[in-house]
């Protein structure tokens, strides 16, 4: 039995893959990764610059009113929403290296007409739209992920991923502060309304590189860069079974009624409603309305960029932890904890001003969910065929994504701002959902995989069904 630090540095140094699954894997970084990270990178630009803008001079403006904003969020929430399932099913019939670039583009278009918005109504009508367009990046990316890389890989690749989103975070705060002193009032134009222009032109080119680079699928591919061995290679790595048509009444029952369907809908339905506590940029809107202290615009775009740096960590951590160790659902333990402990120290009275920000900060470290729990998604339907991993994980997105919908409208409204004392309430209670219910699927996890141990030993000698098995087994061992 190796011991942890044995098991850390054959992870990085990669021992047990030959020189040619290095070379395979290398080239895998280079295209496909770059892409998916630099997609999420806009794609999270893109979506959180909306905050940025309001509260760069965009509220005034254009006279927003009451809990505008948050409608506007609720509007992009629903047209995102109608795109999970149809985008990421039509990644499995399209090639993904024409549809993400088709996607990006028109989604960057979307987002500089951003700048002509004269009210609040105008920005309504264009989030919809973006938030449709923007659906396939995320399921999408994971879908693509779980086709290339092995088990060992896939949560470092799912944690860079989601990373790079963060970063995106990040640097819109940098860029609209430094948009705000240099060119506000440039050609008339206000600050805010450069944002989107620039945010929109910057997206081009990445759009631009995935029509050139991106791969495909091991399946599909046709790219230069790799040879007939590598592709062979790929998918001799990660086998793909034949795909299944997915408008038949066989394949919504299988859907349906699949133990995973179920399990992961209702788990990334909790975490993504945990994960408000970082994503709705609640720490910004509390430094906006403010009683005792009047931050500037620089401040209010700077300062909160500290949530998505804890995020990158902790999702670098703890995809990479669960990558060497397994059991990548105990990090919902951690986020549960988390959640309910931030949430806490905000409703606390006599909490200082550095205790909110050590409380919010904090908070930004849930972001690691999203590496995780989509790379135990990915791990437990490994060997099942793509079309069913990939609506699978659309509806998993799905069902998190409908509460997006209603959720802020009702727990973390602008006009509840600062202290969101409702939605702080109620994230002590779907933490403590969150330790419930991933104690349950674990269990359930392990009781359908000693079952399946009970099929190879009944099974006759040299059957296919016990070999097939034994391959379950081993997929789902390792991390339940």
């Amino acid at each position: 039995m190796p011991s942890a630090k044995e098991k850390v540095v054959a992870y990085f140094k990669s021992d047990k893959k030959s020189a040619a699954e290095k070379k395979l894997v290398f080239k895998l970084d280079f295209f496909i990764l770059t892409f998916c990270c630099m997609a999420y990178f806009m794609n999270y630009l893109d979506r959180q610059n909306l905050t940025q803008a309001y509260v760069s001079g965009m509220k005034e403006d254009l006279n927003f009113k009451g809990n505008q904003l948050t409608v506007i969020n609720t509007i992009y929430a629903v047209g995102y929403l109608l795109g999970i399932v149809p985008n990421n099913a039509m990644v499995t019939y399209f090639r993904p290296g024409r549809f993400f670039p088709f996607m990006m583009t028109t989604w960057a278009c979307i987002t500089m007409t951003t700048a002509s918005a004269q009210k609040p109504q105008h920005i309504m009508a264009i989030r919809f739209f973006q938030g449709f367009f923007e659906s396939c990046t995320f399921a999408g990316t994971h879908y693509i992920l779980g086709s290339w890389y092995t088990e060992g890989e896939l949560g470092k690749r799912s944690g860079l991923f989601t990373a790079s989103g963060l970063a995106g975070g990040i640097f819109g705060g940098l860029l609209q502060a430094a948009i705000y002193r240099s060119m506000n009032g440039l050609a008339g134009l206000a600050g805010w309304r450069w944002l989107f222009i620039i945010d929109g032109l910057i997206t081009l080119p990445v759009a631009a590189y995935g029509y050139f680079f991106f791969p495909d699928t091991p399946r599909q591919t046709t790219a230069m860069y790799f040879t007939q061995e590598e592709k062979e290679l790929a998918m001799a790595r990660v086998p793909e079974k034949p795909r299944q048509p997915i408008l038949t009444k066989t394949f919504v029952q299988r859907v349906a009624t699949s133990p995973y369907f179920y399990s992961f809908i209702v788990l990334w339905t909790i975490t993504n409603c945990i994960e408000q506590q970082s994503t709705s940029s609640l720490l910004q809107l509390w430094m906006k309305y403010n009683k005792d202290h009047k931050y500037s615009v620089y401040e209010l775009n700077n300062w909160p960029t500290g949530v998505q740096a804890v995020g990158i960590t902790s999702t670098l951590l703890w995809a990479t932890g669960t990558d060497i160790f397994g059991g990548r659902w105990l990090a919902n333990y951690y986020l549960a904890f988390t959640a309910i402990v931030s949430a806490t120290i905000i409703l606390i009275p006599s909490t200082p001003t550095a205790g909110i920000f050590g409380a919010y900060y904090w908070a930004g470290s849930i972001y690691a969910c999203q590496a995780t729990s989509f790379a135990w998604a990915n791990d437990v339907m490994k060997l099942e065929d793509h079309a069913f991993r990939a609506v699978i994980i659309g509806f998993m997105n799905f069902g998190g994504n409908t509460f997006n919908a209603f959720w802020p409208l009702i727990f973390f409204s602008v006009d509840q701002a600062p202290y969101f004392t409702r939605g702080m309430y109620c994230m002590i209670v779907i933490g403590t959902l969150l330790a419930i219910w991933t104690t349950l699927i674990v269990l359930y996890f392990r009781r359908m995989n000693k079952r399946k141990q009970l099929l190879v030993i009944d099974a006759p000698e040299g059957s296919e069904e016990g070999s097939v098995v034994v391959l379950e087994e081993s997929v789902g061992d390792k991390k339940v």
